[in-house]
């Protein structure tokens, strides 16, 4: 299950050397305050927040125009103000690499590199494909592919090499899900086989996650048929957490189960998968892929009353969590299923929303 009003990858300054000692604010003016409004999903504050910086000339070295400018351009992309984030973005974007440290002696002596966040070159791919401009995103993907790969041919330490690794794995990840949507299954194969044969045991929660690599591999072989493949890479997958370590970690025994549940609904074992997907939620009740996917069993069993129940409990208990337009307009397929009433209940739904939703939320998928 998709959430588009999750975070995307906040700015990450492109240095080689990671101080991890240092707070936000000691990084760039009142950086805490605009990590605490992105957590929030308050993007319309940020957007008010970078205008008040630059009106009132607050941000007094390079690095922090690039800065505030990244999360303006995430707070008009999260607001699907598309047109705007791309002309905002650029003002800068053939002058990416001209932001430079060492262009600055005065401000950051001895220090070398690039200064730009790497999300302002992930966004300058992504936002033309939320234009329909998908070509366009994915030769630019590709060419920052191809970026991320030289800087790791260098000789990094290994905390930077580690953050180029991280960066590589997204961007394939967003390649593949720009292929996925358009059924290209044999690049998607390709691309993550490619990434399951360059990890590296020394990359974080290295059994882990290959795990959830290998999970990927198996819904793409799913999607295109091979369900004996998928069974297969599933099988793997469990013998992977048996032994190396990671059962222990409830998001690995999650991460099985789901992908036996998942299984189970191919096959339209509904009440098996049921019982999968509540082995998850009774150890972790926020794990909304097991509560949103129970509740669409209980409804292909005809139990819509359970099936609401299960999905209106868990925006009860982690509103957080479940207030998704994927999740919201389960539950509101739901409603017009079983009600008669159904428009005057997704009102109450939506000014609950209203109140509560973070400021990217579409209120459209109530279907009001």
């Amino acid at each position: 299950m998709s959430s588009s009003h999750s975070i995307i990858q906040l700015p990450i300054l492109e240095t080689e050397t990671i101080d991890t000692a240092r707070t936000y604010n000691d990084l760039c003016y009142d950086l805490s305050s605009l990590q605490d409004l992105a957590c929030r999903g308050a993007w319309r504050s940020i957007l008010d927040k970078v205008s008040q910086a630059r009106t009132r000339s607050l941000l007094s070295k390079p690095h922090e125009h690039l800065v505030y400018l990244s999360y303006n351009v995430i707070a008009l992309t999260k607001l699907r103000r598309f047109s705007e984030a791309i002309n905002e973005l650029d003002l800068v974007e053939k002058g990416l690499d001209i932001y430079r440290y060492e262009t600055y002696p005065h401000h950051y002596p001895n220090r070398k590199g690039s200064m730009a966040p790497f999300v302002l070159r992930w966004l300058h791919a992504e936002l033309p494909s939320r234009l329909g401009k998908r070509q366009e995103t994915l030769d630019r993907f590709y060419v920052l592919l191809q970026f991320i790969k030289e800087k790791l041919s260098r000789n990094l330490t290994n905390e930077s090499r580690k953050v180029w690794r991280k960066r590589k794995c997204l961007v394939i990840n967003s390649i593949i899900s720009h292929h996925l949507s358009y059924k290209e299954y044999g690049v998607c194969l390709n691309l993550i086989k490619d990434l399951l044969n360059n990890y590296e045991s020394s990359d974080d929660n290295y059994s882990g996650g290959k795990a959830v690599l290998m999970s990927k591999l198996g819904y793409i072989q799913m999607q295109f048929g091979d369900l004996k493949g998928a069974k297969e890479t599933f099988r793997v997958i469990e013998e992977i957490v048996k032994e190396e370590g990671t059962g222990e970690k409830i998001e690995m025994k999650n991460l099985v189960n789901r992908n036996k549940a998942l299984m189970f609904m191919v096959e339209k074992d509904y009440v098996s998968a049921v019982r999968e997907y509540q082995e998850c939620i009774d150890r972790d009740g926020s794990d909304m892929i097991a509560i949103n996917n129970k509740a669409l069993c209980l409804m292909y069993m005809r139990d819509l009353s359970d099936s609401i129940k299960v999905m209106e409990n868990a925006l009860e208990r982690i509103p957080t969590s479940a207030l998704n337009e994927t999740f919201v307009v389960n539950l509101c397929s739901m409603y017009e299923l079983a009600y008669i009433n159904h428009s005057d209940i997704k009102k109450t739904l939506g000014s609950w929303i209203a109140r509560v939703a973070p400021d990217d939320f579409d209120t459209s998928c109530t279907r009001i």
